[in-house]
């Protein structure tokens, strides 16, 4: 576990406090988050990264060569910047979630 830990803190990925979520960690870097299955003392595995915004987690989506970030009453076009952050954090949750 504290290898997995070292490795989170090496990628630059923190663990969100979200008290009211019993079966999933909240990870984040760059205002993009993933959750993570809670395995008794451990991490299962990790789902689709997102955008944080307010309404909680935004899905990447494509529509056609545009991207958006989309959300139950939330809606905007990603930055291609945006994609590759998005796609390079959840790489590094999951190497970083790999023992």
């Amino acid at each position: 576990m504290e290898e997995i830990l070292q490795k989170l803190v090496d990628h630059g990925i923190q663990l969100l406090p979200a008290a009211e979520l019993t079966t999933h960690f909240v990870f984040e870097r760059d205002g993009f988050i993933a959750l993570v299955e809670r395995r008794n003392d451990a991490f299962g595995n990790a789902g689709a990264p997102g955008l944080l915004c307010p309404q909680g987690m935004a899905q990447l989506i494509w529509r056609g060569d545009n991207a958006f970030f989309v959300a139950k009453g939330f809606e905007r076009q990603a930055a291609l910047e945006e994609v590759e952050k998005l796609r390079s954090f959840g790489e590094d949750l999951k190497k970083s979630l790999s023992k």
